[in-house]
């Protein structure tokens, strides 16, 4: 359990960073919107095309990954028909909130998770994969829309996802894993350094916006965050755990890495979407935070009832 322990340590200590820097007014919110373009716009991108051309993006036609697209489906679902039914959200804060109830964070969190509690960093990588290549995509698509007011022609709708950086970014990475080729060191090396300021931005970012933002659910319905999160914490892992062990018939440590991928908290880079669209911020953030700390109770009970 201590790579659980270690992952969501790391994560609090460089939040915790940020908001201190927020307080001792070393940075403010215009160092937090431009940090969060600088990850948006140069660092993601440099690090999806390096972690991505390293994975076997074969293992995302696995069966397995019927259950977790099944969470996906079920928590996105689900908050969207309260979010048009229920609170009236419009477009764009209705696609945030969706992310913020199912995208995992497979990346900075995952992959210890992955390593330490399961044994093996890839097994994460079909969730990665699929909401790199699937789920993100869809939701930065739908996100362009809502901010331009109009869908545009078919082919500015169809063709928005590539003129997306992260997209680029994640295909470029598939290309290359899928063909086998190798970058060559002098684009490799600044490409991985550039990455790597990819979730200290993310994290530094989201600290500030903690410690200078809106309180805790002030700036939205508290129902609305509670239900966020506990979609995420208890509604995603257990779809997963019933398509999984009752549908599909997958058992041991197998089910075991589905459960705890679909239990782990929503990534940091919705915070980042979010303040590049100007859509459910504070929502993103709250929910990011109590799931964060949610999650480790979590998975903590999953490693205990199917290790």
């Amino acid at each position: 359990m201590q790579g659980v322990f270690t992952g969501f340590a790391t994560i609090a200590v460089v939040i915790g960073v940020g908001a201190l820097l927020a307080h001792l007014r070393v940075l403010d919110l215009q160092a937090q919107r431009l940090l969060s373009k600088l990850a948006f716009f140069v660092a993601s991108p440099a690090l999806m095309v390096i972690t991505l051309s390293r994975a076997d993006v074969h293992s995302v036609l696995s069966a397995n990954l019927l259950a977790t697209s099944a969470g996906v489906v079920a928590t996105a679902g689900l908050y969207c028909a309260l979010a048009r039914w229920v609170w009236h959200r419009r477009l764009g804060d209705a696609t945030i909130g969706a992310l913020s109830a199912s995208y995992v964070n497979a990346g900075n969190l995952g992959i210890p998770v992955a390593s330490y509690v399961l044994g093996d960093a890839a097994l994460v990588a079909p969730t990665l994969l699929l909401q790199l290549l699937v789920l993100q995509p869809l939701a930065l698509a739908v996100l362009d829309v809502d901010a331009r007011g109009r869908s545009g022609s078919v082919w500015q709708v169809l063709s928005r996802p590539l003129r997306n950086p992260l997209t680029v970014g994640s295909l470029v990475g598939v290309l290359l894993s899928v063909t086998g080729w190798t970058l060559p060191a002098p684009l490799a090396s600044p490409l991985g350094l550039i990455g790597n300021m990819a979730v200290p931005s993310m994290l530094i970012a989201y600290g500030i916006a903690l410690r200078l933002g809106p309180g805790l659910g002030r700036a939205g319905s508290v129902t609305e965050l509670a239900a966020t999160s506990a979609l995420k914490l208890v509604l995603q892992p257990l779809v997963a755990w019933f398509v999984a062990s009752q549908l599909i018939g997958v058992e041991g440590h197998a089910l075991l890495a589905i459960v705890v991928t679909s239990a782990l908290p929503t990534a940091q880079n919705i915070f980042v979407h979010a303040t590049r669209y100007g859509r459910a911020t504070v929502l993103a953030r709250d929910t990011i935070l109590i799931t964060t700390v949610g999650a480790v109770p979590v998975i903590l009970f999953v490693a205990a009832v199917l290790g």
